[in-house]
């Protein structure tokens, strides 16, 4: 397997209403962030919650955000920046041309 993302890829969060137990925080659906590292392959917790077998085994990867584009209230530095551990089915590659 390969991982779909290389470290610094710019990927956006997609931005969906899923039913069920989701691992993904609604506040970051929508925005975009860098790749920090990949992080290897897991059993998909959302099919786990489930008492389901988690497979395939899905690519989760350290997604690193600017707080300030998060939150544009943010009142800290500017260079500030939330982590957050997410699966590849939630994230979609950010063309460049689109910026």
């Amino acid at each position: 397997m390969t991982p779909r993302f290389a470290p610094a890829a710019q990927v956006r969060v997609r931005k969906v209403d899923a039913p069920g137990h989701i691992r993904t925080p609604w506040y970051i659906r929508g925005h975009e962030g860098v790749i920090e590292r990949f992080c290897g392959y897991f059993k998909n917790p959302e099919e786990l919650a489930y008492l389901r077998p988690g497979t395939p085994l899905r690519a989760l990867y350290r997604v690193r955000f600017k707080q300030a584009q998060v939150w544009p209230q943010y009142g800290g530095a500017p260079g500030d920046t939330l982590d957050i551990d997410l699966y590849e089915h939630w994230l979609e590659p950010v063309e460049e041309h689109v910026r």
